[in-house]
């Protein structure tokens, strides 16, 4: 009877400090891998979410950017790290929906390696020129990909990005020929894009609304099917062509294995965040939508959005170098 009493007093003695491990998530600073530069939108949503946890849980969310391969890089270093909730990713559409798709031989599954945590929000890519580029509308930027084929140069954050694939896009439905220039990140393509160094860019509605709103890039149209409320005067090139449609999401994923009672703690904490007053009032502003959904409804999200962009893959006949 003695020893069956130990035994029970151990097992409790486990279960308390199980329990206690579990309340204690997180008890040192956690790494959120950003898969592009500063400067870009990838970014700003890290380090927007990662101050949002931060507040919460009084542990320093750093955020890591490992730009590379349109994600590759990040997604790589994820996978591999511990399971324990204290590395995540910045998933995103180029990582998560698109690469499988472009690349033949893709280091990771987007659904078998890793474990999702939360979609943090979507926005339309907005088709910005600069200012000295001679058009001012979307017909008047294909009229002049027409009578100057392969002079304009169209900058993305990646091969492979939504970025890119709305330029293909763009130029298999339009009959026009733009040369792609890949970039490391939208902040770099921002850059270049204002010195005139490239004629223009489907950039991401986050990185380009200041420059837009400072006079320094015009925007043409938006990739939504709609307008956007962020920018109602601007165009959809969906009015234009009909269905066409490219936008940018981003959301959280964490190395498979993670225990499920860190994923819950994650996922409350990023909705939490998500539905701040101020965060909400910063999305609407930069023309986010913002998400906040289960793990499980990421999980079906991301592998909806692989199906859906290697028909767009396909159709546009975009490759990774």
């Amino acid at each position: 009877m003695r020893t069956a009493g130990l035994v029970l007093l151990t097992l409790s003695a486990i279960a308390i400090d199980a329990n206690a491990a579990e309340r204690a998530y997180p008890v040192r600073p956690i790494r959120l891998l950003a898969p592009y530069p500063p400067g870009g939108g990838n970014d700003t949503m890290a380090r927007t979410i990662g101050a949002k946890l931060t507040e919460e849980w009084h542990q320093q969310v750093i955020v890591d950017n490992r730009p590379g391969a349109n994600g590759l890089v990040a997604a790589e270093l994820t996978m591999y790290a511990a399971p324990d909730g204290y590395t995540l990713l910045m998933a995103n559409i180029g990582s998560h929906a698109i690469n499988p798709a472009l690349y033949k031989n893709i280091p990771y599954d987007p659904v078998k390696d890793f474990a999702p945590i939360s979609q943090l929000g979507s926005t339309a890519n907005v088709l910005v020129l600069h200012p000295s580029t001679a058009a001012k509308t979307v017909q008047e930027l294909i009229a002049l990909a027409k009578a100057k084929p392969g002079q304009l140069t169209y900058g993305s954050n990646g091969i492979g990005s939504s970025q890119h694939l709305a330029g293909a896009l763009f130029c298999t439905t339009f009959g026009v020929n733009m040369i792609h220039v890949p970039y490391k990140g939208t902040g770099p393509v921002m850059t270049d894009l204002v010195g005139g160094q490239i004629s223009l860019s489907f950039a991401n509605m986050l990185a380009a609304l200041p420059l837009v709103r400072n006079k320094r890039l015009v925007p043409i149209g938006v990739t939504s099917l709609k307008r956007s409320p962020a920018l109602p005067d601007v165009p959809a090139i969906a009015e234009t062509s009909s269905g066409f449609e490219a936008v940018s999401w981003w959301g959280i994923v964490a190395t498979k294995g993670t225990p499920p009672d860190v994923v819950n703690t994650l996922n409350r904490a990023v909705v939490k965040g998500l539905r701040a007053p101020d965060t909400q009032a910063f999305f609407a502003n930069m023309g986010i939508e913002a998400g906040g959904t289960t793990p499980q409804e990421f999980g079906a999200f991301i592998k909806s959005e692989m199906i859906k962009w290697a028909k767009v893959v396909r159709e546009s006949g975009a490759r990774a170098d």
